[in-house]
């Protein structure tokens, strides 16, 4: 069988997102997974900018974009309509809440990391602006849930859609910065959302450990059930 090749990274909240639409999609791939200090030739060859993860077609289309990849899986095959096919409003504010993600909350989420780890004293100042976007996904939650005590899993329209997983390996990193103020935090339902995402099944093949792909050069089918 001739199947797509992902190279993905196993903790890159990019290629995580990516792998999670791909097995909502039920898409199978031939996975070579890396490590970004030793880049395959073959990748850089298809997609320079060296960052995972990047997806090669059949027909040598290079979709290098972890949301791209996401939609290109869902447009193959959406059995828990997660584009949400029926509320065409619905998937327009999905990419925009999620691109406000890659490019609001997230870099500023590597800035509130390193103020953790290098004890800069400035983790609650950055924490801060990070939980400008957060106190957003917690009112989200908040809204669709029945009795604000228990989430309801969906941050727009009414049931899950392609958000709530492009979100997860996101929410997990900063809920892991520090993770004892994190469990008392103000975010009761977007907490018990995670708790929840993480006990998946879908979210442990997810993570699914591989071997190196310039290592062993083994092929390993990913999506399997």
């Amino acid at each position: 069988m001739n199947l797509p090749i992902l190279y993905s990274l196993q903790h890159c909240p990019y290629a995580m997102r990516a792998r999670m639409g791909l097995l909502m999609a039920q898409q199978q791939v031939m996975l070579r997974a890396i490590t970004m200090k030793n880049k395959p030739e073959e990748m850089l060859t298809v997609s320079p900018k060296g960052t995972v993860p990047v997806l090669i077609l059949p027909d040598a289309t290079v979709i290098d974009e972890s949301l791209d990849i996401m939609i290109w899986a869902l447009q193959q095959n959406d059995p828990d309509d997660l584009l949400h096919k029926d509320s065409p409003g619905d998937l327009p504010a999905m990419i925009e809440l999620i691109r406000r993600n890659d490019k609001e909350f997230k870099p500023q989420l590597e800035i509130y990391k390193k103020s953790k780890r290098f004890r800069t004293g400035t983790e609650i100042e950055e924490r801060q602006k990070c939980e400008m976007f957060i106190l957003e996904l917690e009112q989200r939650l908040a809204k669709e849930s029945v009795d604000n005590i228990e989430a309801s899993g969906n941050f727009i329209g009414q049931k899950p859609g392609l958000i709530d997983y492009a979100l997860i390996p996101f929410v997990r990193q900063f809920s892991r910065v520090n993770k004892a103020w994190f469990k008392q935090a103000p975010y009761p339902l977007l907490r018990a959302w995670l708790e929840q995402q993480m006990q998946t099944r879908l979210y442990a093949k997810a993570m699914a450990k591989y071997p190196l792909w310039l290592d062993e050069h083994e092929e390993c089918v990913f999506g399997e059930d």
